[in-house]
């Protein structure tokens, strides 16, 4: 659609078109003409839009830190997804994972060698030693947001708390490599380098992806690759990093019982911290963690 100077712009903002993104479409044709991955327009978000994520994102946030207050040696994943739910209810907000594409459950509690997508159950019991992570996903007034944190359950390992660490560490590293006009291969390339200089793998089967608009949009963001590839990163833009480390071989299997929950081939321990990002035209801002 071509539009004029003083058309209203199509991002929905209700400003004329020299006054917003005039000068965003220039430059993306210009990286799109020379052969560069560029975003449709469909994911480049408006100050409403990104106003209306932040505020899903503060609830979301919320969820993460009710937990890290309750959670505890002999708690059952189930009370987690109880205490995740009546919060984020009671705040005016839906829990995202319920009844998406058939998971029955407000939250995803995935522990020690589960990589992603673990069940609540009133029949597993946190014990001592358990590294879990605790994935809330929250709709807001029909904006989504995206957080998860890891949790040591009384007295972890070296081993474990080192691959949590790292872990986080792999998502910092990720989000500071976030820059206007960048490319998502420099997200890819620091994570990979860190984790692997670690002596960890970086999960290839899952990555972080778009996210505010619908739970699950553009772009798939990889965890792994080269810097200066993939899409060009424009101001706008919104998604998850959400690095899954193992302290193994990347290889999983997905539960043939659930069909959801990801676990490592190898039985190792498995990691995983997650942010939603905004890029913006000086850097980058963390609207949920």
């Amino acid at each position: 659609m071509d539009l004029n100077r003083n058309d209203e712009c199509w991002c929905g903002s209700g400003l004329k078109y020299k006054k917003c993104h005039m000068n965003y479409d220039e430059k993306i044709n210009v990286l799109k003409n020379e052969g560069y991955e560029v975003p449709q327009r469909e994911i480049i978000l408006n100050k409403e839009q990104i106003e209306g994520i932040r505020e899903s994102g503060k609830i979301n946030s919320a969820v993460l830190d009710l937990v890290g207050e309750n959670i505890r040696e002999g708690m059952s994943t189930e009370e987690i997804n109880r205490l995740v739910h009546d919060f984020t209810i009671a705040h005016g907000a839906v829990p995202a994972p319920l009844n998406y594409m058939g998971f029955t459950k407000s939250v995803c509690t995935s522990i020690n060698d589960e990589i992603c997508h673990g069940i609540p159950s009133e029949d597993v019991i946190l014990k001592s030693g358990d590294i879990i992570n605790v994935d809330v996903s929250t709709i807001y007034k029909g904006y989504y947001s995206d957080a998860s944190r890891m949790y040591m359950i009384g007295e972890v390992s070296e081993e474990a708390k080192r691959l949590v660490e790292v872990t986080k560490e792999c998502l910092l590293k990720g989000v500071e490599s976030v820059k206007p006009w960048g490319f998502l291969g420099d997200i890819g390339e620091v994570i990979q380098k860190h984790a692997e200089s670690n002596g960890y793998s970086v999960v290839r089967d899952f990555g972080g992806h778009g996210v505010g608009l619908k739970f699950h949009e553009e772009p798939f963001v990889c965890h792994f690759g080269n810097k200066g590839e993939g899409m060009v990163l424009v101001p706008g833009m919104v998604f998850t990093i959400e690095p899954m480390i193992n302290e193994g071989d990347y290889e999983l299997f997905v539960d043939e019982e659930n069909g959801w929950t990801a676990i490592t081939e190898d039985g190792s321990l498995s990691a995983q911290w997650e942010h939603t990002v905004l890029v913006t035209e000086n850097g980058v801002e963390i609207l949920s963690a």
